[in-house]
C-alpha cells in the first residue's frame, strides 16, 4: 500500500472563508452587498473547484486541464467549461450572484448561505449533483476529554463559515448538545496561522478544534496516535475525538447552480452532460486508487491526474526538493474522500428513507443556518430531478440502483464484546432507563430515542452502534453479603442506624468496587449457598442481554414502519448485567432506577470489520 503522506502546504491552499472574521456573524454581512445580476450565457461555463480529492474526477473529465482539452470526456460530451479555485467561499457567493451560474461547497456551507443565495428567485440554488463524503475532517482534543460527550462546557476552535461549522454541529447534536452548551472560537481560516490548529496550539483554553487530516496528524501524530509529549508542533495528550472516517456522512460536497440557469434550455441541457461526465470519471477513479493500493504503484495515467492536481492545489508544488511526495500527498487526498457515484445520487435525491439524502440534508442545514446566526429565515433549495438511466447511457456505465441495506459492517470481525478497551473506542453515548422486570420498549415511550439510534446508523457510517442492557446489582449484593455472612466469609460491623462496615478475610470490604464484588462472586467460594449470588449475578445478565436484544428488534420494526433505511449490520445488542452500575450502592429505589438502563454507545471499529465498498451512500 503506498504511503499516505499529507503534507501542510496542501492544506493552506483550502482557506474556504478568507475574509477574517473572528466572531459570529449573518452571512450576508461576510459577503456583503452584491447586486444579483441575471446569469452570464455562452461558452465556456465557468464551474469552481476547491481542495479535495472529489475533484479528481472533475479534472480528469476535463482532460488534466482548466479548460476543456478535445477529446477529454467533457469534450465529448458537448461541454466546454473554464475551471475556477472556489476555495475562497465568500468570493463564490458574489460571482455567484454577479452571474456566474455554479457553485462549489459542502450542503452546511450553502445552508449558511441560503439566505443570501434564496433571496432572490433568480439566484435559489439548485442542488444537482452529491460528489462525495469527506473521510478527512477531525475534531481533535486535549487529554482528559475521552468521547463527544466530554464537550459539554468546553471552548472550540473551527473557522467561521467553513465546513467545519457543519461537523461541529453534527457532532454536538450526536452529544444531545447545542451551540450554547459550549463557547466557540471562531478563526479566520480552515488552516495555517489563522486556522484552529494554530490556536489550539497557542491557547491552552482551547480544549478542542476542527482540523484537516494534515492539521490533525500535526497535532496528534496520526489518526490513532496519542504524543507523550510536546515535540514538533504536537501536543502532549491531544487526540482524535471524532473523526470523519467514523461519522463519514456528515461533510456532504455537492455542485449547485442558479435557478435560472438550471431552468433554461442550456441549463438543463449542460447539468445532464456534466453529471454523466463526472459519473463516468468516478468510476475510473475509484478503480484506480483501488489498483493504486493493491500494486502499490500508480499507473501513468492516475500520476499525469495526481500532477494535475498539485499544481491546482499548491502553486508552488513544482519543486521536487521541497515536495517529492507531492503525488502521493494528493493521493491522499482522494484516498480520504468517500465517492458515493451513480447509486448515491439515486440514494440522495430520491430516497425518502434516507437520512443523510438531499431533504433531510437540507432540513439540518436550514436548522443550523437559523439557530447559529448565519440566517434569519428558512430559504430552502431546490433538488435535481434526473432521469439517470439516461445519464449512465450519457455517461455508458452500468445503471446500478442503492441497495436496500449495504452492509458495511462484519459483525464477527467487530470483536466489541467483551473488550477492555471499549471506553477508548466510544465515540459518544446516550441512554434510557426502564422500570424494573421490564423487557419491552414501546415507541410511544422511546420513539425519540429509537429515531436518535437510527440516525446514529446514518451518519456514523463507519462504526456500531452498540446496544448494552444493564441491571441493576441491589439484589446481587444483597445475595452476596447474605451468602457471605452464612457462610462466615464476610464480617460485618456498625448498625443500620451507623452504618455497617464489611469485611472478608479479615480485610476491609468496599462494596462500591463492583468489579471487586464481581471477582469475588466469580471464584466460586460462594457455591452452594442459598441464596446463591452467582446465580442471581447470572440471571441479572441475562435480563440485560434480553433487555438490549428487544431494543434492537424495536428499532428494526421502527426504521420498517417508518421507511427509515437501517444497516442492521451496523446494530449490536449485548448484556452488561451488573457491570458499570451509574449508582454502585443504591440506597434507595429512585437511585436503583438509574442503573436499570439501556446504553447506546457509538463506537469506533476495527479496520477489517469494515467491507470494502465502491460507493458510500
Amino acid at each position: 500500500m503506498i504511503k499516505r503522506i499529507f503534507l501542510l502546504s496542501l492544506a493552506l491552499a483550502c482557506l474556504l472563508v478568507s475574509s477574517s472574521v473572528y466572531a459570529q456573524k449573518p452571512f450576508s454581512e461576510l459577503v456583503g452587498s452584491t447586486p444579483v445580476k441575471a446569469y452570464k450565457k455562452g461558452t465556456p461555463t465557468r464551474v469552481s473547484y476547491i481542495t479535495w480529492g472529489a475533484e479528481s474526477a472533475l479534472f480528469k473529465a476535463n482532460g488534466n486541464s482548466l479548460v476543456t482539452k478535445s477529446g477529454s470526456t467533457f469534450d465529448k460530451l458537448g461541454l466546454k467549461l473554464q475551471l475556477k479555485n472556489g476555495d475562497d467561499f465568500v468570493q463564490q457567493c458574489r460571482d455567484y450572484l454577479q452571474g456566474e451560474p455554479i457553485m462549489r461547497g459542502t450542503h452546511r456551507m450553502l445552508g449558511q448561505a441560503s439566505e443570501v443565495l434564496g433571496s432572490d428567485p433568480r439566484t435559489k440554488p439548485h442542488v444537482f449533483l452529491q460528489l462525495s463524503f469527506s473521510g478527512g475532517d477531525h475534531i481533535v482534543s486535549r487529554s482528559g476529554m475521552k468521547n463527544l460527550n466530554d464537550l459539554k462546557g468546553k471552548k472550540i476552535a473551527c473557522q467561521q463559515g467553513g465546513p467545519h461549522v457543519g461537523l461541529l454541529y453534527d457532532a454536538l447534536s450526536s452529544a444531545g448538545l447545542t451551540k450554547d452548551d459550549v463557547t466557540i472560537e471562531w478563526v479566520a481560516d480552515l488552516s495555517g496561522p489563522n486556522g484552529p490548529a494554530e490556536a489550539f496550539r497557542k491557547d491552552s483554553s482551547i480544549d478542542a478544534c476542527c482540523v484537516i487530516t494534515p492539521d490533525m496528524e500535526g497535532l496528534t501524530g496520526g489518526l490513532e496516535e496519542v504524543p507523550t509529549k510536546d515535540v514538533g508542533g504536537l501536543i502532549k495528550g491531544s487526540h482524535v475525538l471524532v473523526s470523519t472516517q467514523q461519522l463519514s456522512r456528515s461533510v456532504t460536497d455537492i455542485w449547485w447552480c442558479r435557478s435560472d440557469f438550471a431552468e433554461s434550455p442550456e441549463g438543463k441541457a449542460f447539468i445532464e452532460n456534466f453529471v454523466a461526465g463526472y459519473l463516468k470519471e468516478v468510476e475510473w477513479v475509484v478503480n484506480e486508487r483501488k489498483e493504486t493500493e493493491a500494486k502499490n504503484k500508480f499507473s501513468p495515467e492516475y500520476r499525469a491526474l495526481l500532477t494535475f492536481m498539485k499544481t491546482q492545489f499548491n502553486k508552488d508544488a513544482n519543486d521536487p526538493e521541497l515536495f517529492p511526495d507531492i503525488e502521493v500527498a494528493t493521493h491522499g487526498l482522494v484516498l480520504d474522500c468517500f465517492f458515493v457515484g451513480l447509486p448515491g445520487q439515486i440514494a440522495f435525491f430520491q430516497d425518502k428513507g434516507n437520512l443523510n439524502g438531499f431533504e433531510a440534508k437540507t432540513k439540518v442545514a436550514l436548522d443550523m443556518a437559523t439557530s447559529w446566526g448565519y440566517a434569519k429565515t428558512r430559504l430552502g433549495f431546490n433538488p435535481a430531478k434526473l432521469d439517470y438511466k439516461k445519464i449512465a447511457a450519457l455517461a455508458k456505465i452500468e445503471y446500478r440502483e442503492p441497495s436496500a441495506s449495504t452492509g458495511r459492517i462484519n459483525a464477527e470481525a467487530t470483536d466489541i464484546f467483551p473488550d477492555s478497551d471499549l471506553d477508548d473506542r466510544t465515540i459518544v453515548s446516550f441512554s434510557i432507563n426502564f422500570d424494573a422486570n421490564q423487557d419491552t420498549f414501546s415507541v410511544d415511550r422511546y420513539g425519540a430515542e429509537f429515531q436518535r439510534a437510527i440516525k446514529a446508523t446514518s451518519d456514523f457510517g463507519n462504526a456500531v452502534v452498540v446496544i448494552r442492557g444493564h441491571a441493576d446489582p441491589t439484589k446481587t449484593l444483597v445475595d452476596f453479603i447474605r451468602a457471605g455472612m452464612t457462610k462466615g466469609i464476610i464480617k460485618r460491623t456498625g448498625s443500620r442506624t451507623t452504618g455497617y462496615n464489611y469485611f472478608i478475610n479479615g480485610k476491609p470490604l468496599d462494596l462500591t468496587q463492583t468489579e471487586k464484588v464481581i471477582e469475588l462472586v466469580t471464584v466460586g467460594a460462594f457455591a452452594g449457598s442459598n441464596p446463591n449470588p452467582l446465580e442471581t449475578m447470572a440471571a441479572a445478565l441475562n435480563l440485560s442481554k434480553t433487555r438490549a436484544e428487544a431494543v434492537k428488534r424495536e428499532i428494526s420494526a421502527y426504521a420498517k414502519a417508518n421507511k427509515l433505511n437501517l444497516d442492521i449490520t451496523q446494530v449490536q445488542a449485548v448484556g452488561a448485567g451488573i457491570n458499570e452500575p451509574v449508582i454502585a450502592k443504591p440506597r434507595n429505589l429512585a437511585e436503583a432506577g438509574q442503573n436499570r438502563r439501556v446504553e447506546f454507545r457509538i463506537v469506533k471499529v476495527p479496520a477489517e470489520a469494515l467491507l470494502e465498498t465502491e460507493f458510500d451512500f
